[in-house]
């Protein structure tokens, strides 16, 4: 297991610990910045906690939580389900790690986008399957290549994963391009994974669902309140199925069984979830009309910086930049990463945790840090590269950081890694004065 998005605050807290001020732009954790969960949500959890009896509840999920899923879905994107098609999880991971026990036997296949969020990767590799890539054109706003989708099916082939708005690179995918991709779907009869999360956090274009397509492709549809209703650390996600053929009938029973073995989705949030979608929605549109313009700042920003470029986002709460490593001391995104981390606090995500074939060369960062906390940082990013990129060795940042914490510290006891170009060098030093 590799989440490349947490993997980062290893050194991130090294960096730390040496005396670093840290600008964590790796997590798309809203509440972290200027975005807060609405005070309707948590007094319904409080009066939850207080008026249930605590005790389990339905595996499936709470059937007024359901109920409202399935009238939030027909208000959305007009379509019909029942509350017997919708499952409740611990959030969408839990959404993931479930479908993918229940999908995958060593060797079988499935389709991710590249670059995707790496949790579909890990989980589909952890089940013993294989994670194909079929990559997204960056030169056509991120849009999926659906020649490559086609090619890249096999007998082994058991599902295809859409994340849209996308993770990391903020695209949004038009209609045709989703209906291309259901008709070949349908065509080879497998089943689309639809990650929608982001459905509500869409700053330029109209969101298109997958559930609007027709009904004979087999569709998992994923959602959840940790972004556009702001209670991540809660933990509720929920997804459901359209398969009227009944051609996921037994995925379904084995979804069905994992969820029963974990017993059941935390109860007093998912009242708080439920009030979510049934009160009033304006602070979405407060939040999206941020995000867009810390979006526009970043877009214009990024590609001031010499070697950055990248393409608008269009949702979600990421941008996904190239970055041209060609010359530097840098051998990889993740060294670029790294460094980056280590003298300047900025720390972003490295592209090839979002994908090995089709991520390199770039890194994910957030559109949710208020605009002077995004100049902040990509100011020193700016200066981090005129520094550094023209060198014949990557900088020997943290010994550099130890130096400067034994100067400020009178007693410091300081473990960390550094990194030259072709050695990495550990150490531990105690320092007494």
């Amino acid at each position: 297991m590799n989440y490349a998005i947490r993997e980062v605050t290893v050194p991130a807290a090294q960096a730390a610990a040496a005396g670093k001020e840290l600008i964590r732009l790796n997590i798309g954790d809203p509440n972290k910045w200027d975005f807060e969960t609405p005070e309707y949500f948590k007094a319904t959890l409080r009066a939850a906690v207080d008026e249930v009896d605590n005790g389990y509840g339905d595996s499936q999920g709470e059937p007024d939580l359901r109920e409202a899923i399935v009238v939030r879905e027909h208000e959305k994107n007009g379509i019909s389900i029942s509350s017997d098609d919708v499952y409740i999880t611990a959030g969408v991971s839990e959404c993931i790690n479930m479908l993918m026990g229940t999908f995958l036997e060593p060797g079988d296949e499935i389709l991710v986008p590249g670059p995707g969020y790496p949790s579909y990767a890990q989980y589909i590799n952890f089940f013993e399957g294989q994670t194909v890539p079929y990559r997204m054109i960056e030169s056509e706003d991120w849009r999926p290549d659906v020649d490559m989708i086609r090619k890249r099916i096999t007998d082994s082939t058991k599902a295809l994963i859409l994340i849209n708005p996308n993770n990391p690179t903020g695209a949004g995918y038009e209609e045709k391009d989703l209906r291309a991709v259901g008709d070949i779907a349908a065509e080879y009869g497998i089943p689309i994974i639809s990650d929608e999360i982001y459905d509500k956090i869409v700053f330029d274009g109209k969101f298109y669902s997958i559930s609007n397509l027709a009904s004979d492709v087999p569709r998992i549809i994923l959602n959840g309140f940790s972004k556009v209703n702001l209670m991540p650390g809660w933990r509720v996600g929920y997804c459901y199925f359209m398969d009227e053929n009944g051609l996921l009938d037994d995925i379904r029973n084995g979804f069905m069984k994992q969820m029963r073995a974990r017993i059941c989705p935390n109860v007093p949030c998912q009242a708080a979830a439920r009030a979510s979608l049934q009160g009033p929605q304006d602070y979405i549109v407060e939040m999206n009309r941020k995000l867009k313009r810390r979006a526009d700042f970043t877009y214009k920003r990024l590609n001031e910086i010499d070697r950055i470029t990248t393409n608008k986002a269009r949702g979600a709460l990421y941008m996904f930049p190239h970055i041209d490593l060609k010359g530097t001391p840098w051998k990889t995104d993740k060294d670029f990463v790294t460094d980056l981390i280590m003298e300047e606090g900025v720390v972003l995500v490295h592209g090839s945790g979002f994908c090995e074939e089709f991520g390199p060369d770039h890194f994910r960062t957030i559109l949710l840090a208020p605009e002077e906390s995004l100049e902040l940082a990509y100011d020193k990013l700016e200066a981090f590269l005129k520094r550094n990129a023209n060198r014949s060795q990557r900088p020997r940042t943290m010994r550099l950081m130890i130096e400067n914490a034994i100067s400020t510290t009178s007693s410091a006891i300081v473990r960390a890694s550094v990194m030259s170009s072709d050695v990495e060098y550990s150490w531990s030093s105690t320092v007494k004065w």
